[in-house]
């Protein structure tokens, strides 16, 4: 009996290898026949054709397989004192971004070709924004979420407080004046557009030189939002 099954497997598979060397005979006739016919050029163009198809093919598969990237978010400034602003950013060619402000989804738009899209009219709220993003595509699912970018909105102006000198007007009889006030950290002060040095608590001071006769000063402190206090002072300086 054992016998009697080879011999039946020997007999397929004899059938199988005559099979493929018909088929393989088939396809060497026809493949010289299209060259006599058609030429060498026409077969390479066909081969070349097939390769293209073959190509596209499996670039198709790795884009239903790959998901887009994440898109990256573009603002160029930590803090602001406008309630509506714009944000920018890129991500994949005709991919859909998606916006979230603090979790909650702001809209939808579609990138251009270029990758680039923008999100208009966005409202912030008073205090800390976190803004993200993600993209997706019909053929291959969403990406993964962007990096957060945090934005401040902040309308109230800094503080400023002079301690040198603490009137607006006075008279004093040296050149050499050390304008001294304080405001809060991460601020700017200029002294008639002169920078002054601010520490870590927002103190500042500068040296002025004083004309002799009056002398008019201003003490401009700007906050990381773009909000300004301002101060203007008399100092009269006579020999």
């Amino acid at each position: 009996m054992a016998k009697f099954y080879s011999s039946r497997l020997e007999k397929k598979e004899d059938e199988e290898i005559t099979k493929k060397t018909v088929v393989m005979g088939v396809v060497t006739i026809l493949v010289l026949i299209m060259v006599l016919v058609f030429g060498l050029p026409f077969l390479i163009k066909v081969s070349v054709l097939l390769g293209e198809v073959k190509n596209k093919n499996a670039k198709e598969q790795i884009e239903k397989i790959m998901p887009p990237l994440p898109p990256r978010l573009i603002v160029n400034y930590e803090a602001t004192n406008s309630a509506i602003i714009s944000v920018s950013g890129l991500a994949e060619a005709t991919s859909k971004v998606k916006l979230l402000k603090n979790d909650v989804s702001l809209g939808e738009v579609v990138t251009q070709i270029s990758g680039e899209f923008v999100f208009t009219n966005i409202s912030l709220d008073e205090g800390e924004n976190q803004l993200a993003a993600f993209a997706s595509s019909e053929k291959s699912g969403s990406s993964e979420m962007s990096k957060v970018v945090t934005i401040i909105y902040d309308k109230v102006a800094p503080p400023l407080t002079m301690t040198n000198p603490s009137e607006d007007s006075l008279k004093v009889d040296v050149a050499d004046f050390d304008v001294v006030g304080q405001s809060e950290k991460d601020v700017s002060v200029t002294v008639n557009n002169r920078y002054a040095m601010v520490d870590d608590t927002g103190k500042f001071k500068i040296k002025f030189q004083l004309n002799a006769g009056k002398n008019d000063i201003e003490v401009v402190v700007r906050d990381l939002a773009g909000n300004e206090t301002k101060k203007k002072i008399s100092i009269t300086f006579e020999f």
